[in-house]
């Protein structure tokens, strides 16, 4: 029988603590050479008072050695070069005390400059370099928390950081770092922001150093909003936000901080403005945040035509209960909803009659969204009604007749009939899969039409119909006749 860990813990003890020191000694000498993470913290413990100098030299070493990159690692070997990584964070972890803090600061700085870099190199998909990275970032704040580094100095250090790491994983923004730069250091923080920020900036010619250029310019937009939102001005936040209105988007970010600060007037404002600048399928975000700030300012018109108009330039679902909303709330739904539905009748018709060279017939309608419509109101006679003047898609067609199961049986088992021969013909096994699931639907059906006897026949002319479907007829033969 086995012995439990704990017995086998106290059985090491006692003749751990019976041996000599100088074999203990040994012992623990010779594990080191096996394992690099005894021997970091043997490094660390082993360092005397006084060389930390020493030991930071050694420390920079080993974060060169985990952080060499020789070539490309794919997402296959991300381990090989993660785990020593990580593990070389943990030896750096044990530095966080008042004696180590200090060389912690430029180590964690270090470790993260090296890892950013080699990130250019790594298939990092499933994040576990950034995870890293972010503890590196955790623990640099806290070893700034324990030194107190010189704040101006830890300002400029903190901002190169911000705005030249290719990556940015981690934050040195002065509001993260606000309580360690204290007064003095975010001066100095947003000095050197405000330098930058004024700078004139020409884009290059080149692609390459265009992208250089865009990137540099989004970081250092970002600094000056954090420290406008730091400092709780959002006139300075506006400002800066306005450097770059070339989106629909852009406008809304304003409107957005502009409602946030209660001042709903101006949010408007921007609001129309940037529709006003992008008038051609604009942003419908900024759509939406108009519609609600002209209901809030009681312009209900203005709320119901620029709904309209994002109904009329994508008649689907999504935009129909935007207008079903905001008609609702003007009490003026019924006439809005004869309204939409006339227009999209007239706008299926439209495009069923184009012809073209290729095309030179008409179409059959699709209806399909007069049909997902009706599905979303519960409207049985409206969806059965699209169903049957038009062509829609086979997902909806599917919903409708698990839709028209209780109420209509006999429509629900019909046009499950019509969709498993469609499925089957697709040749593929997961829409066997497919056709299997609807046929079991059929069985509840009959029965509830009473028309059970005629199950075991519906299957004998599947068999028939599908003989050639080997692995279609697999699945068929599972299901009880």
């Amino acid at each position: 029988m086995a012995k439990k860990p704990t017995s086998v813990q106290q059985q090491f003890n006692t003749w751990l603590t019976r041996q000599p020191h100088e074999l203990l000694v040994a012992m623990l000498l010779e594990v080191a050479q096996r394992d690099d993470r005894l021997a970091q913290v043997l490094l660390v413990k082993s360092t005397p008072a006084g060389g930390q100098d020493t030991l930071a030299d050694d420390l920079r070493l080993l974060i060169d050695d985990v952080t060499t990159v020789h070539r490309f690692v794919d997402w296959r070997s991300m381990h090989t070069f993660v785990d020593p990584l990580d593990q070389a964070v943990d030896t750096l972890e044990t530095l966080l005390t008042p004696e180590h803090a200090p060389a912690l600061v430029e180590l964690a700085r270090y470790a993260i400059e090296r890892t950013e870099a080699a990130m250019e190199e790594v298939d990092d998909s499933d994040r576990m370099v950034g995870d890293v990275l972010v503890r590196l970032g955790e623990l640099h704040l806290k070893a700034c928390q324990i030194a107190r580094p010189d704040p101006e100095t830890l300002a400029h250090d903190l901002f190169e950081l911000e705005t030249t790491l290719p990556f940015g994983v981690c934050s040195f923004s002065a509001v993260t770092y606000r309580d360690v730069l204290g007064e003095k250091g975010l001066q100095c923080y947003r000095a050197l922001a405000q330098a930058q920020w004024d700078a004139p900036l020409t884009a290059p010619g080149s692609a390459a150093l265009h992208t250089v250029f865009r990137t540099r310019s989004f970081k250092i937009t970002r600094v000056m909003e954090d420290l406008a939102r730091a400092s709780g001005d959002v006139d300075e936040l506006v400002a800066i936000k306005s450097h770059d209105l070339g989106s629909a988007y852009s406008y809304l970010t304003i409107a957005e901080i502009l409602a946030n600060a209660d001042r709903h007037d101006e949010a408007l404002q921007w609001a129309e403005r940037g529709v006003a600048a992008h008038p051609d399928r604009t942003d419908n975000r900024l759509r939406d945040f108009l519609v609600a700030a002209y209901l809030l300012h009681q312009r209900g018109d203005d709320a119901l035509q620029l709904t309209w108009i994002q109904f009329a330039e994508q008649p689907h679902l999504e935009a129909y209960k935007k207008l079903h909303t905001v008609a609702s709330q003007l009490r003026l739904w019924p006439a809005q909803r004869e309204r939409a539905l006339a227009w999209l009748a007239s706008e299926v018709a439209r495009e069923a009659a184009k012809t073209s060279r290729f095309n030179p017939h008409p179409s059959v309608p699709d209806t399909s969204r007069r049909l997902e419509i009706a599905l979303w109101e519960d409207d049985l006679d409206g969806a059965w009604a699209a169903h049957q003047t038009g062509q829609c898609q086979q997902r909806l067609r599917i919903r409708l007749a698990q839709a028209l199961a209780a109420a209509r049986p006999a429509d629900a088992a019909h046009l499950l009939r019509q969709l498993v021969p469609e499925i089957v013909e697709e040749t593929k096994n997961s829409a066997y899969t497919s056709a299997i699931e609807l046929i079991k639907q059929i069985k509840p059906l009959m029965l509830a039409m009473d028309q059970g006897a005629q199950w075991p026949a519906y299957l004998v002319k599947l068999r028939t119909a599908f003989k050639a479907k080997r692995n279609f007829i697999k699945l068929l033969d599972g299901i009880k006749g």
